[in-house]
């Protein structure tokens, strides 16, 4: 039997959403490097934070004299400028999915990173004009960008094997391959050269990812030139009458209305919600806790991500063994991966936040919540194609539009707490 391997596709679409990514975390690191040069007491109070603990993170180099004119932006300034990106990204989550599912993930997909990397290059100038004007064009970053996430299933259930879903779905994951090299270059690029260029790093790398995804992606095996005959009768097979070329009405009452949807809608809420605050955070924890340079930052906050790719692909692994064994069925093992995700990267969050400044700890339950994660592309991810083939990119579009309403609560929340601490 000759396996589904849908060239180009698997790779662009991972190397796509490491792009997306760049554009969300790029800021993470660089607000950290950039901020606060007149806090001259920083390094003492942390310092001393280490020396009461007896902490041996004082072995990593401590923060030295910054390069650069840092911005004087307070925390709850700090938590507006890292939220901004998800304000209005929710709005064009819906819009996104039903688009894609009108004219194909490749042109939807494809021009809305496009259209988000261009900011890149913008929001250097913004962020010297004032912390109002970054936020606005974070804002505007994050709705061009809203369309993509969703546009991904379109692209799933008219390429993948019901069967070889949980395994594709881990492309989706490029997401942690995007924090993983993202923290640690920006961290290198704002120590050697300064914070500004790191932006333009991830304009330029994002540009050529684009040129790439124009030549080399398409919606469907029957429009793919290069595809072997015998994979492209493999795939349609195996799809049968689960993906219909027929535009029908999109059947709003039922989606709308069905529990096992909003089950999974949960899911994602729940799962993103420590996902981003990790994400937005990791990198002022381990400066602030623990004293550490912006290099040690980028590659602490950045090796989590990596290990979530990993142990997504090992837990797709799982997943579609379970299945083609029928070993279990196809909604336990989406219940199963469900419950590892958020159940599981819960526990981890709140063994995080007992850990106090023990820095080896900290690394342990950091880097597990991040990794535990990974399992969503097995669970609530795969779950909405199985759900609906026809309409997965609207209920991701449902799913993910919730999600990133944790994506702004979480740093005004974590702001507020942490205001003038």
């Amino acid at each position: 039997m000759v396996k589904a391997k849908p060239k180009n596709n698997d790779s662009l679409t991972s190397e796509c959403i490491v792009e997306e990514f760049k554009e969300e975390n790029t800021t993470s690191v660089i607000l950290l490097a950039s901020l606060l040069n007149s806090n001259n007491n920083f390094s003492d109070y942390t310092q001393g934070i280490n020396d009461d603990e007896n902490v041996t993170s004082t072995k990593i180099e401590k923060i030295t004299e910054d390069k650069f004119e840092g911005f004087e932006w307070n925390e709850y300034q700090q938590g507006l400028i890292l939220g901004a990106f998800f304000w209005l990204h929710w709005t064009t989550q819906i819009p996104g999915g039903l688009l894609a599912n009108k004219y194909g993930t490749k042109l939807i997909f494809g021009l809305s990173n496009f259209s988000g990397v261009l900011f890149c290059f913008v929001i250097p100038a913004a962020s010297f004009m004032g912390y109002k004007c970054l936020i606005f064009v974070r804002v505007i970053q994050g709705i061009v960008a809203g369309f993509a996430w969703p546009a991904m299933h379109t692209l799933t259930a008219r390429w993948i094997p019901p069967n070889e879903r949980s395994k594709f779905v881990t492309a989706y994951l490029g997401s942690s391959v995007g924090a993983a090299l993202t923290f640690p270059m920006c961290g290198y690029i704002i120590d050697t050269w300064g914070w500004e260029l790191s932006f333009y790093v991830s304009g330029v790398l994002g540009t050529l990812w684009y040129v790439a995804w124009y030549f080399l992606v398409f919606d469907s095996p029957s429009e793919h030139p290069r595809i072997s005959q015998s994979e492209k009768e493999y795939i349609l097979n195996s799809l049968g009458q689960s993906v219909s070329k027929e535009k029908a009405p999109v059947p709003w009452k039922d989606l709308l209305t069905s529990v096992a949807v909003w089950m999974n809608v949960l899911a994602q809420w729940g799962g993103i919600w420590g996902l981003f605050t990790l994400m937005t955070h990791a990198p002022t924890y381990f400066k602030m806790i623990h004293g550490w340079n912006i290099k040690a930052t980028g590659f602490l906050s950045g090796m989590p991500h990596l290990l979530r790719m990993l142990f997504a692909y090992i837990f797709s692994l799982f997943g579609d063994y379970l299945l083609s064994r029928d070993k279990m069925s196809r909604t336990n093992v989406r219940k199963l991966a469900t419950f590892v995700c958020c159940v599981g990267q819960g526990f981890c969050l709140l063994a995080l936040a007992y850990s106090d400044c023990n820095y080896s700890m900290a690394i342990i339950f950091l880097t597990a919540a991040t990794a535990i994660h990974g399992a969503v592309s097995t669970g609530p991810l795969a779950s909405l194609v199985d759900i609906s083939p026809n309409y997965a990119s609207i209920l991701l579009g449902m799913g993910n539009g919730t999600a990133v309403f944790s994506g702004f609560i979480s740093p005004l929340i974590v702001g507020y707490l942490t205001y003038k601490n």
